[in-house]
């Protein structure tokens, strides 16, 4: 069994209130839970307006796996958001 644990770093330049993010924060991490069957949260900067950091956490049966719904949540993140991703970290540990 392999545990995915992603870190997503996004800036939004056009928001300028936390209620704008909370709306663009809100609805990716829905997308995501819709999508991925995945655990989703915000995790840092949330008194920041411009900065999103958003964590996934997956559980998979393989390497390859794991590799696929990497490419496929980070594929979709960037389609799904305006938000400019600055840094992504990813850990996948063998349980």
């Amino acid at each position: 069994m392999r545990v995915l644990v992603i870190k997503i770093n996004l800036r939004a330049n056009w928001v300028h209130s936390l209620k704008e993010k909370r709306m663009v924060v809100k609805s990716l991490i829905k997308k995501l839970q819709n999508k991925f069957n995945v655990s989703v949260s915000e995790i840092e900067n949330q008194d920041i307006h411009q900065l999103i950091t958003i964590g996934v956490c997956s559980i998979s049966l393989s390497q390859s796996q794991s590799d696929s719904i990497l490419e496929n949540i980070i594929s979709f993140v960037e389609e799904n958001t305006d938000a400019e991703i600055i840094e992504i970290e990813h850990d996948t540990s063998l349980y």
